[in-house]
């Protein structure tokens, strides 16, 4: 029985032309051979199993090649057989793990100083140099600044964050990309066939992927699954072989997702885990395979798939059937699970919670109810016939009077068919337009009076699809764009807002609000503080913050966090926000950013915003 070489020795690259991957680097190389501009010194860095030290020794053959082709080791003349028999007196490998000392460093300057017998250069590969000691590191600057003439240096590091900047700045140095998994495939392909080993696809595909930009890894676990399933690969057995989720298994949660079935989903995440597989290797997985989803969505970022064959026909096919929103709220949720779960005492608990909010998400989006949105879409069609308004709206989504915070004891239809259009004459409208400028003037005029240490504002959020039905949300909803609308009857507006107040908005408010803040912490600690000391009177919610920045802030988000706060406390009827800016600097100091101290700082000593500018000073 013949001895077996694993295939990352058997197959490993013997000239610039076979490196996988790299091509940046071996041009640079081979065109510095070419011109006879040669380094003294070079620092290959990168992942593992990328090709450093591989380069390392087809570069260190070519500049020693008594009969070169181009830029590319002959193999045949007595340099090239001595390098390759491993009996070359030119070439010389040291581990920096083991010789990491002062004395090593000093025998290898000793050994410098011996020029080359044969050959014209003496090369040192210097692998894992990053193992060398502070004090062999200081030993070796000199002879790696000034070396002979012919003493060229290639250190190999996988770490190269931990060598001192004095080495760094005497090398050439190279980083080395991790292995894309076309490339990876292709070069897998080429072995196979010289092996005869039949393939599918799907089978290098896994490979590839499972080796995370590794060749050798890569090559590594070819040879244990050609051990496994003989001369043909096959894409379960190798899955199986690997220890590694298929694809078909993503495939299969993500459209249970998608449909809104939390029980099928919860199966097979119990499934998964039966096959031996942890919580967070498929949480990690489930992400990575909607960020493929993701980019396969758009033309131009399809290329950062990393999968060829029958599997990118099959990402392609179902990135189709997703919805954009659901794959970007499906990240982020799996991200945010992500990293709260290393510290989490049920790993199991928490993944299937997030799979039961994923397949929520997916039951929305295939559904005809969307009660997130808090104002309306409605495709509001004007036209003016004769010197009447006629306005179609789009027929609503309704919604179930079941589902809590989506209640709306008036639909948009309901409305609408109450209101009667009015003529509108020439008359009409100009007093409409002269209403309307008074109105905006009365507003400027009374922003410019207000009083800057407390300022309010009021927004309402109803449990409804639509949000607020206040008076003014009424007659925007019914005006047109030719700036006519239809005069809308007080009572009408009076009945509909009171119809939409809850009366026990208060004890309800007051009873989710605990948990209300607690979520808000948990994702805007800023905003969460403000909502802290909220008061309740009626279906009012009152809250006082330390800073207008703080104020616009949580009023840009106001529909968000209120309808955050209709669904969490149940409330079947309008919310209101009242945010006002304390005048008490201390409360003031607790709620701001450290952009707002320093603007106060600056308000009350301008010599502050002077030495700022003065030093060119930034906020941390």
């Amino acid at each position: 029985m013949d001895n077996f070489v694993v295939s990352a020795r058997k197959y490993r690259p013997q000239t610039f032309a076979s490196v996988v991957g790299q091509g940046s680097i071996t041009s640079t190389l081979k065109n510095a051979i070419e011109r006879g501009q040669l380094a003294g010194a070079y620092l290959f860095c990168g992942p593992r199993g990328v090709g450093k030290t591989t380069c390392a020794r087809i570069f260190a053959k070519a500049i020693n090649c008594q009969k070169p082709n181009g830029t590319e080791a002959c193999g045949e003349c007595e340099s090239c057989r001595a390098f390759n028999e491993g009996r070359s007196f030119n070439i010389h490998e040291l581990d920096a793990a083991s010789n990491n000392s002062v004395n090593d460093i000093r025998n290898l300057t000793d050994q410098v100083r011996v020029p080359p017998q044969i050959g014209r250069y003496s090369v040192y590969i210097i692998d894992e140099v990053h193992m060398l000691s502070t004090a062999a590191f200081n030993a070796f600057l000199k002879t790696l600044e000034e070396p002979p003439s012919y003493a060229i240096f290639i250190l190999a590091t996988t770490e190269k964050h931990k060598i001192l900047p004095t080495i760094l700045s005497r090398c050439q140095i190279f980083d080395f990309n991790r292995i894309r998994v076309e490339d990876g495939v292709e070069y897998m392909r080429s072995i196979a066939a010289a092996e005869g080993v039949s393939y599918d696809d799907e089978s290098l595909n896994l490979i590839a992927a499972k080796a995370d930009g590794g060749m050798r890894d890569a090559l590594s676990m070819f040879d244990k699954a050609v051990a496994f399933c003989g001369a043909k690969l096959n894409y379960r057995e190798v899955a199986a072989s690997l220890n590694v989720l298929d694809y078909e298994t993503y495939f299969r949660v993500v459209d249970t997702l998608r449909g809104g079935d939390y029980a099928r989903a919860l199966l097979l995440f119990d499934e998964i885990l039966s096959r031996g597989f942890g919580a967070s290797v498929f949480l990690q997985g489930l992400a990575a395979h909607m960020r493929s989803l993701l980019v396969c969505k758009q033309p131009s970022t399809a290329h950062l798939l990393e999968v060829t064959g029958s599997v990118r026909d099959h990402y392609m096919a179902q990135a189709a059937e997703c919805e954009l929103e659901f794959l970007f709220d499906a990240i982020r949720l799996l991200a945010s699970v992500d990293g709260q779960l290393k510290t989490s005492s049920n790993q199991r608990l928490a993944v299937e919670l997030a799979l039961m909010k994923l397949s929520g998400m997916g039951q929305k989006k295939n559904s005809d109810v969307n009660d997130d949105l808090p104002l309306p879409e409605l495709n509001r069609v004007s036209a003016e016939v004769g010197n009447q308004v006629v306005m179609p709206v789009a027929e609503p989504k309704v919604v179930d009077g079941t589902q809590g915070s989506s209640v709306g004891l008036t639909t948009q239809k309901e409305v609408i068919q109450k209101e009667v259009a009015k003529p509108v004459t020439g008359e009409s409208r100009k007093a409409l337009e002269e209403r309307k400028t008074e109105s905006s003037v009365a507003e400027q005029v009374e922003a410019a009076s207000a009083k800057p240490e407390v300022t309010s504002a009021k927004a309402t959020v109803g449990g409804s699809m639509f949000g607020s039905l206040g008076g003014s949300s009424i007659m925007s909803l019914l005006s047109n764009k030719g700036g006519a609308a239809v005069e809308v009857s007080s009572e009408v507006v009076e009945e509909v807002e009171d119809s939409r107040v809850d009366p026990e908005s208060e004890q309800k408010i007051m009873a989710a609000k605990e948990g209300f803040v607690a979520r808000l912490m948990a994702e805007r600690q800023r905003v969460g503080v403000a909502f802290g000391e909220m008061s309740v009177g009626g279906n009012v919610v009152k809250i006082t913050v330390g800073s207008d920045d703080l104020r616009q802030e949580i009023l840009r988000s106001q529909y968000e966090i209120l309808s955050l706060l209709a669904e969490m406390a149940d409330v079947r009827g309008a919310i209101e926000l009242e945010v006002s800016v304390t005048a008490d600097k201390q409360r003031a100091e607790i709620l701001i950013k450290p952009e707002d101290k320093v603007h106060y700082l600056c308000e009350q000593n301008p010599a502050w915003l002077e030495l700022r500018t003065a030093l060119d000073l930034d906020i941390e």
